[in-house]
């Protein structure tokens, strides 16, 4: 089921709310999780009730592993937990890539079965991976089951994150004045989730219909153009920003209306002035599990070693070419290897967390370079922000390229198409000017009718691009109100040219944003309604 379906729009949520209001009314909090637990498995095998079983094994294993885990702290039974939930993971999501990749190397005619993909398998395995490690480390202490349950299965976050911590939600859902209708909470996860509805269907949708003819030209090798390519980068980038910024909003909107906040997953990374501040605002609940669970424990592990084989440690300030290597550049590529290949079977996934680590590790060394010249980690001069923000935009730009691509060969060609490899023709307005026809003439470019580029189209992507580099996030508009947990809002232009936040009450706001919202709902239930795109994930 989708948050922009009118079967949850209109059917499965505003009869999930009205149960949760009745059993206020009737004074039955304490059913609350159970009421919502029900409604999330609902809501999760909605779908394919085949997965169903699936999900309910996976939890039961893990929530009795987790009590044996807390009783012996085996580091071979941790082991063989997180090893039983890879290999869940692996069967649905790997098992045709690594047999495909198999079959090419031995040249052996394999007929590989077409898998499907559960919901949601890789957001509740690192999760219960993560309860896992943390019940063997003894920083578990509430065991409900039911609260177990909708920690896992909370249909706001079930299917595309935010990846939640146990601690942040077992203690929301063992406080019982969490479940009434709080107005307040009530009145903002409204808000929230309509911007988020808006993003989805009025803006990422249109977005995703310019970039897909884009990039399905490039997987039949097309030898897509460079205004072409560029177009379908662009809005690919823009639709990814916007369809997974709505989902976040509209996730924390959602836990709102039962009174449980969610933490942030998005923070306007596109304004990043590099990859590092980019991985700390975009799907922020992933960054930090493979903090905390892969990228910490491979640096401690690495240190150990060297400790042990009597190598020189990191020193404050200091750090040599060897040992930045050993305990941040290994680490790093690791890591974000991992993403990549957590994100989806394929070598082009392969390709995405190689190119993530590889610009972490520059930027790492970067910061690493000027710290031993005492210099200042960055400057807030304004050309050398807005090419920190451009440089950064770009090189997240190539990566998303393999991110959206088909294979490996079809973002190839997207990128040898946006280095102007392929060719670069303008299309055909431009031709109106002698000056341009000339100009153009004398630089071998051509003019000509170009099948997959309009005006409007780039227009729109202009349009977008600056919204999202001057515009407040809906976190920053609503800075002073109860919106995701523990959120601290960055200051936004506008506070900290005006002096205060930017969002005021007042009847034009909210007509204005009632007929936005009135917009959103309408085309969300007129028409067949498209996936997140990180649903497949």
């Amino acid at each position: 089921m989708l948050f922009n379906s009118s079967q949850f729009l209109l059917q499965f949520l505003p009869l999930t709310f009205a149960g949760f209001l009745l059993l206020h009314a009737m004074r039955l909090q304490r059913l609350v999780p159970l009421w919502l637990t029900a409604a999330s498995l609902l809501f999760y095998c909605w779908w394919r009730p085949a997965n169903l079983p699936l999900l309910m094994g996976s939890m039961v294993f893990n929530y009795v592993l987790a009590g044996r885990l807390m009783q012996s702290r085996s580091k071979a039974l941790l082991a063989a937990g997180v090893v039983a939930n890879l290999l869940l993971l692996g069967v649905f999501k790997y098992t045709g890539f690594v047999a495909e990749n198999l079959a090419w190397v031995t040249g052996a005619g394999w007929n590989i079965p077409h898998v499907i993909l559960p919901l949601a398998i890789s957001f509740f395995t690192f999760q219960q991976i993560a309860y896992l490690v943390d019940a063997h480390g003894g920083r578990i202490s509430e065991r409900n089951p039911i609260n177990y349950c909708l920690f896992i299965t909370f249909f706001p976050h079930l299917i595309a994150g935010p990846i939640t911590h146990h601690g942040e939600m077992l203690s929301q859902f063992s406080d019982q004045s969490r479940f009434r209708p709080r107005w307040d909470f009530v009145g903002v996860g409204l808000t929230l989730f309509l911007i988020g509805l808006f993003k989805k269907v009025v803006v990422a949708d249109p977005f995703g219909v310019t970039a897909s003819p884009v990039f399905a030209a490039a997987a039949h090798g097309g030898g897509v153009r460079f205004v072409e390519a560029w177009t379908g980068a662009l809005s690919y980038a823009l639709q990814l920003y916007f369809d997974f910024s709505g989902y976040s909003d509209m996730a924390i909107g959602l836990g709102l209306l039962f009174g449980i906040a969610l933490p942030l997953n998005f923070d306007s990374p596109y304004k990043a002035r590099n990859i590092i501040d980019f991985w700390s605002r975009w799907h922020m609940t992933l960054t930090r599990f493979l903090t905390a669970y892969v990228y910490n424990p491979i640096v401690v592990s690495l240190t150990r070693r060297r400790a042990e084989r009597r190598l020189p440690l990191p020193r404050r300030g200091r750090m040599s070419p060897g040992t930045f290597v050993a305990l941040v550049a290994i680490p790093t590529v690791l890591t974000m290897l991992i993403s990549g290949i957590w994100h989806g079977a394929g070598w082009q996934f392969v390709i995405f967390g190689l190119l993530h680590g590889l610009y972490l590790t520059v930027a790492h060394a970067w910061r690493t370079w000027r710290a031993h010249r005492g210099a200042p980690v960055r400057s807030d001069a304004p050309l050398v922000v807005v090419g920190s923000v451009l440089l950064t935009f770009l090189c997240v730009v190539v990566a998303q390229v393999f991110f959206r691509a088909e294979n490996v060969a079809a973002a190839l060609d997207m990128l040898r198409g946006m280095a102007g490899l392929n060719g670069i023709t303008l299309p055909q307005p431009f031709g109106a000017s002698d000056t341009v026809r000339a100009l153009a003439g004398r630089l071998g470019i051509g003019i000509a009718p170009l099948p997959l580029f309009e005006e409007s189209q780039a227009i729109r992507i202009v349009l977008f691009l600056a919204v999202v580099w001057t515009f407040p996030n809906a976190y920053q508009w609503l800075r002073g109100v109860p919106t995701a947990l523990d959120a601290r809002p960055r200051a936004s232009w506008v506070e900290r040219f005006t002096g205060q936040a930017t969002w005021q009450p007042s009847v034009a706001l909210g007509l204005a944003v009632g007929c936005l919202s009135f917009l959103s709902l309408m085309l969300a239930v007129s028409k067949a309604p498209t996936e997140f795109l990180y649903f497949r994930f």
